[in-house]
């Protein structure tokens, strides 16, 4: 199996160390740079010593340095850094001929203005916007694979996407009365100093945040929009829950055909998905089935007295909902199969 050469850039994160635990045992990638300014000089295993003995493993961090990484011989990067930052590199890495990787919010969006309304910031490189693939595997597989510039989706978004897609394209639910609520590991707030996140103040707590207009509701109702081929406005109330890893999604609509259609669309769009779980109406998804894997569990059913259809899923928030979807695209855009290096379970 021929071996690409990658770098990670924001390698230290918590989504940054979930990308070097899975391409440190990825059969067809070498990590070749590997950036992180706090550990700059610092090998891999001494950093995280749970990797030591894995082959690559010695490799010390540097400065995230574009030359640098250009010429580690890497041809795909990854960046794990935060929005605003990543979209610097990745210019200047495509301008380089590497392919770029972002799991960012930097190129999720397809219109400046959007980002500037949720993020409060003008783009940093809206040239390259309208050459993004929005990195959902399962939805965008063939435009992946040809992509020279992925951008990965959020967490909570993918949680969403995922259930709701088949249905709004089949037209088996009112788009006008979706509702997501979604419960989040503290992890995914990501590796940084934060008095709310302490464990004082996460433990034996649970409380919502970024209500009324969580930042993923712009990729959220940009892609359910061109499902349903018209606008999409949704309620999203994310909650904070005291475990490190995982999301659990619950996704309300009222129902416009029947449960039979429901699963038929369900099942017919994700029969060929290798992460993708259905588990219909005997089942709830649960966080504890899919932490540290790549899968995404889905479950249904209809509630006869409001009319509604309840769309659960789970995923953890750093697998699926980040590294191991990041991983999915590049094992796509490497003419791979989709589970190279991630089936773990």
């Amino acid at each position: 199996m021929e071996t690409t050469k990658v770098a990670i850039l924001g390698a230290s994160g918590y989504t940054g160390m979930e990308l070097v635990r899975l391409l440190l045992v990825h059969p067809a990638a070498q990590i070749t740079a590997a950036t992180s300014r706090t550990n700059a000089g610092r090998r891999i295993d001494e950093v995280f010593p749970r990797f030591s003995r894995l082959p690559g493993s010695e490799l010390p961090f540097s400065e995230p340095d574009i030359e640098a990484v250009a010429t580690s011989g890497a041809t795909v990067a990854f960046l794990a850094l935060p929005h605003g930052a990543a979209a610097q590199y990745a210019s200047a890495l495509l301008e380089r001929g590497l392919r770029v990787i972002d799991l960012s919010a930097d190129f999720r969006l397809r219109e400046a203005a959007t980002y500037k309304e949720f993020y409060e910031d003008s783009h940093p490189a809206p040239e390259l916007l309208a050459t993004a693939v929005y990195g959902l595997p399962e939805v965008h597989g063939e435009a992946i694979a040809a992509a020279h510039l992925v951008a990965s989706p959020g967490c909570y978004p993918t949680s969403i996407l995922l259930p709701l897609i088949p249905l709004l394209r089949e037209g088996l639910i009112d788009p006008a009365t979706i509702v997501a609520n979604s419960l989040s590991g503290v992890s995914g707030a990501g590796r940084k100093a934060d008095l709310g996140l302490l464990f004082v103040e996460c433990n034996e707590s649970t409380r919502a945040y970024g209500i009324p207009k969580h930042r993923h509701l712009s990729e959220i109702e940009q892609e359910l929009s061109s499902a349903a081929g018209s606008k999409v406005t949704i309620t999203f109330v994310p909650h904070l829950v005291p475990v490190n890893n995982g999301i659990c999604t619950t996704t309300t609509a009222m129902l416009q055909g029947d449960l039979a259609s429901v699963e038929h669309a369900l099942r017919s769009t994700y029969k060929n998905s290798s992460f993708v779980r259905l588990l219909g109406t005997e089942a709830f998804p649960d966080t504890k089935n899919v932490t540290r894997t790549n899968f995404i569990d889905i479950g249904w059913q209809h509630d006869e007295r409001t009319g509604r259809l309840l769309l659960l899923s789970a995923e953890d928030n750093l697998g699926k909902g980040a590294a191991g979807q990041a991983v999915q695209s590049f094992n796509l855009m490497a003419g791979l199969p989709d589970v190279t290096g991630l089936e773990i379970v």
